[in-house]
């Protein structure tokens, strides 16, 4: 009986051990990016391209275009103040894109 006991109380004490990290390191899943985001963001991206490619001012090949959650980030580097200037107005202009994060360098 007291074998029993031992048994009983080390498996009690192992599940309400075991029980601690799940709420310790539990997931704040509060900056997931879910499938559907994901999906946005990748259309906001191809949006704020195909407008980069289709502008005569700017170089898309030197810009690149980078979206999370809504929030467009444009990095690289433009030959001119105007073409920066442009880029931006065009992730600005593009449907979903919340936020334009400008990274752009002006190379001469």
């Amino acid at each position: 009986m007291n074998h029993s006991l031992l048994k009983s109380l080390a498996i009690a004490g192992a599940l309400a051990f075991g029980s601690v990290p799940l709420h310790v390191f539990a997931v704040d899943d509060s900056d997931t990016h879910s499938a559907g985001e994901v999906l946005d963001d990748t259309l906001i991206t191809t949006k704020v391209k195909a407008g980069l490619v289709g502008d005569p001012i700017t170089k898309a090949h030197q810009i690149s275009v980078d979206t999370y959650k809504g929030t467009v980030k444009l990095s690289g580097y433009v030959d001119t103040a105007e073409a920066k200037h442009r880029a931006v107005q065009i992730a600005r202009a593009t449907k979903g894109a919340l936020v334009v994060e400008d990274d752009l360098t002006v190379r001469p």
